[in-house]
């Protein structure tokens, strides 16, 4: 935390808030729609359709993923888990009160749009083009049960089992990543890099997204945050 960025007085972190508000109800606001999807909207869209597509992802990708839920270490089973339901999250909310704090306006402005069309592209997908897991497809079990007991039943409170394509996990941490590198913190830049390739490494490795999942999450985020960058107005 860059301590010279840091407001040191209650007024001056009221105009600071003020200056970012806009983005930060903009990003409450995806939570609350990707919530809505998850716990009222998907379960409709998934019964309409009627089809799960995860038996063609398995005919492309030949079971690539599964392999790795056969040949867990227990030491990076650890590892994974960490990385995917503690380190992840807390860099995606820890990540724009960082831009706040420090009042990177442009990081900010960068990353709650890219976080609105991101969600917004992959709304469809998840609504229409239902996707089993990997571990679930295969009737195997689950990397989080085995280590956390229990652990999906919060786990599934915001997601589904079948919101695989794109991986909005693979999406985000790369979105973090990019918009950090807009900034001056280079210890924080470097570490949103490592973390954004430990995610891409852990959803693989406990067997949770498919190959296609993540090549979609990366070309999603890519491409997102490529755009806004470019054609949104420097601040």
């Amino acid at each position: 935390m860059p301590r010279a960025c840091v407001p040191r007085t209650i007024v001056e972190m009221h105009q600071r808030f003020s200056l970012h508000a806009k983005y930060l109800v903009l990003i409450f606001l995806v939570l609350a729609l990707h919530l809505l999807e998850v716990n009222l909207i998907d379960p409709y869209t998934t019964a309409l359709v009627g089809v799960n597509f995860a038996g063609t992802v398995q005919l492309m990708e030949d079971g690539m993923v599964h392999w790795f839920s056969l040949h867990w270490i227990p030491v990076l089973l650890y590892f994974t888990i960490f990385i995917y339901i503690g380190i992840y999250p807390f860099t995606l909310w820890f990540t724009p009160l960082l831009f706040l704090i420090t009042d990177q306006k442009r990081a900010m402005k960068t990353f709650a749009y890219s976080f609105l069309l991101i969600y917004l592209i992959t709304l469809p997908f998840y609504l229409f083009v239902p996707i089993t897991n990997v571990y679930l497809y295969y009737g195997t079990q689950s990397g989080l049960n085995t280590v956390i007991p229990s652990v999906e039943h919060v786990f599934y409170t915001t997601t589904t089992s079948n919101n695989s394509l794109p991986s909005l996990h693979v999406a985000m941490s790369l979105l973090i990543a990019n918009t950090v590198s807009l900034t001056d913190n280079k210890r924080y830049k470097i570490l949103t890099y490592f973390i954004a390739g430990a995610v891409i490494f852990s959803v693989i490795y406990l067997a949770i997204h498919w190959i296609t999942d993540v090549l979609g999450g990366i070309l999603i985020s890519c491409v997102v945050f490529y755009l806004v960058k470019r054609y949104t107005k420097e601040i």
